[in-house]
């Protein structure tokens, strides 16, 4: 079968390899789509420390069950299933609190296990064990299906920052990310939503998709005062950094209203992770702010019945689909912002 493998930074290489097999626990997919997002380019150019070469890239995946390892029940070949990225170990004391996103002893498709640039893929038995494996709902294409696993992240910073009925927010960034953080913030009864970016283009091609109230380039303009002219003076109850920028943490703070809510979601880089924080501004005007690290199992699931329902749609957000052969050019485009979403059919 064909595998994209990465080797080294700058070195992925699609290669044949056998295909896999089922061993007891596990269940063996035919991956149908696995969309890229901004930490395959990021793992493509500076590799990543989790992830010991060669390994199939590739941890946003849906396809359907061809075989069943030994003690495998509940599913059958043929099957649609949606695998998740991040995998909890489901035993430490975080994961027996509940909070399954930040186990220390978390695993992902991709980095620790071989992952969807393949045509076929094994699901490994620590997937099963946390229920990380989720039915593809009817209707529900294979790509959109693919995008459950981002849409899951969105939905635990969004369950973090507590957006809802009411709420002015403020998304900054208008990749894939900031557009499902538009869409969601609107299922889940946002007022008014703002997205803004640096980069003009992108931001266009995004607001023609997501229709946010206000479309804020601030490469031209100044977007604290933006934002708070478009609030009266007020600022937005949520602001969302979807952005690896420091920058716009900083702002965040200068243009979150009185008992604000801030998520620093997009991370910053490792040899720049620190900002200046005004913290009379958190202070007197009791912001809270908060991270959010990937998702749980249930978020992915959720996300399915988000999309399903159609209170999420993320079929238009696809822009660009390619082969498994043509991984490098999916790379590229993401690397330029030249697309909102690239998924890779095997």
């Amino acid at each position: 079968m064909k595998v994209a493998r990465f080797h080294a930074p700058g070195d992925i290489r699609l290669e044949e390899v056998p295909e896999p097999v089922a061993r007891p626990g596990e269940v063996k997919i035919r991956v149908r789509n696995c969309s890229t997002c901004g930490t395959d380019v990021k793992i493509y150019r500076f590799g990543h420390h989790h992830i010991r070469p060669p390994r199939v890239m590739g941890h946003e995946i849906a396809g359907e069950i061809v075989e069943l390892g030994e003690g495998v029940t509940g599913w059958s070949p043929g099957d649609r299933v949606q695998v998740i990225a991040a995998i909890p170990c489901g035993r430490c004391e975080e994961c027996r609190r509940g909070h399954l996103t930040v186990c220390p002893n978390q695993e992902s498709m991709g980095y620790h296990y071989d992952g969807g640039f393949a045509q076929y893929m094994v699901v490994p038995a620590k997937v099963l064990a946390v229920d990380g494996l989720n039915r593809i709902p009817d209707g529900v294409g294979f790509a959109e299906a693919s995008l459950a696993e981002p849409l899951a992240c969105v939905l635990n910073g969004q369950e973090l920052a507590r957006v809802g009925e009411g709420d002015d927010v403020v998304v900054v960034g208008s990749g894939p990310i900031g557009c499902l953080h538009v869409r969601l913030a609107r299922s889940r009864g946002a007022a008014r939503v703002f997205l803004a970016d640096l980069n003009a283009e992108r931001l266009t091609m995004a607001a023609d998709l997501v229709r946010p109230d206000a479309a804020i380039c601030s490469g031209e303009t100044d977007l604290v005062d933006e934002v708070l002219k478009l609030t009266g003076g007020r600022g937005a109850d949520v602001v969302i950094t979807a952005a690896a920028s420091g920058a716009a943490q900083r702002q965040a703070l200068q243009m979150a209203a009185r008992q604000g809510r801030i998520s620093f979601f997009g991370g910053l880089p490792k040899d720049d992770p620190i900002i200046a924080c005004d913290s009379n501004l958190v202070h007197y005007r009791e912001l809270t702010i908060v991270g959010a690290n990937g998702s749980s199992p249930a978020h992915n699931a959720r996300a399915l019945r988000l999309i399903a329902d159609g209170a999420v749609p993320v079929a238009d957000l696809i822009t660009h689909r390619l082969g498994l052969d043509e991984v490098m050019d999916a790379i590229d485009v993401v690397a330029r912002g030249a697309a909102i979403k690239v998924t890779i059919e095997p």
